[in-house]
């Protein structure tokens, strides 16, 4: 019987798939585990693959290490609560994407003399869908400045896409204006996603990533801020603009 003392332990991914049962076991498990749902787990989801990224970012191997095996304990999690619905197992997801990598590469594991391109590949698997957009599969739950890169880069691939980065930088001049003009709260917003999303497709037309650009933006705002804080012989709610910016060119010489 599994999770006996008797029973021979599983190693790798079996051991922690047996955790993970035990943790959601309805009469013995965690109290906290098994009231989880694919919702409430979901944003831990997406919080543990950034901080991958930012393991690797920093070339912390060691932190990595472990922050890849967070993230994979929400696979394992994910798959359990689906398990439990009767609908797929690790072991269905594990098919799933192999099967998937055997088919995009026919290269490697087929008779194609070369590859036909990854992005070829997938608008072929597209294609066998009800939505055949070619905007069809880019996530709504990916972060905002990624899934405008993405819907661009869907679009631009039949063609509509500015054909260098004249286009977009104008847009953004255009954006301002009509942000400008807006009258209403619900005008402003509208105008001010238009310009975000002008601002990608600049960025893009660059070949700026610019969810890198912001993420390395706001590290830059957040050491300068830091510095003005310790420059400052008094609380900063109680400078003027003109000191804090006084402050804050210093902060910048300085780093």
């Amino acid at each position: 019987m599994p999770g006996t003392s008797d029973s021979p332990q599983p190693d790798g991914l079996a051991k922690l798939v047996e955790i993970m049962r035990r943790l959601r076991d309805r009469e013995t498990g965690c109290s906290w585990d098994k009231e989880q749902t694919f919702q409430s787990i979901a944003p831990y989801t997406i919080e543990e693959a950034y901080e991958v990224s930012d393991a690797i970012r920093r070339g912390d191997l060691e932190d990595l290490k472990e922050e890849l095996g967070d993230l994979q304990l929400q696979v394992v999690y994910h798959a359990r609560i689906a398990e439990e619905l009767g609908a797929f197992d690790i072991e269905d997801v594990i098919s799933a994407i192999s099967a998937k990598m055997i088919r995009r590469h026919p290269h490697i594991f087929g008779e194609a003399a070369e590859s036909p391109g990854w992005e070829a590949l997938k608008a072929a698997e597209r294609r066998g869908r009800e939505d055949t957009s070619a905007l069809a599969g880019v996530a709504l739950a990916l972060p905002a400045l990624k899934r405008a890169e993405k819907l661009q880069k869907r679009a631009a691939r039949v063609g509509f896409d500015w054909p260098d980065a004249v286009g977009p930088r104008a847009k953004i001049d255009e954006e301002i204006a009509e942000l400008e003009a807006a009258a209403t709260p619900g005008e402003r917003a509208a105008e001010l996603g238009d310009l975000l999303f002008s601002v990608v497709n600049y960025a893009r037309h660059l070949d700026i990533d610019p969810e890198a650009a912001l993420r390395e933006a706001s590290t830059r705002f957040e050491a300068r801020f830091r510095k003005v804080e310790t420059l400052s012989q008094s609380p900063l709610a109680e400078l003027d603009i003109d000191a804090l910016e006084a402050l804050w060119q210093e902060a910048k010489r300085a780093l």
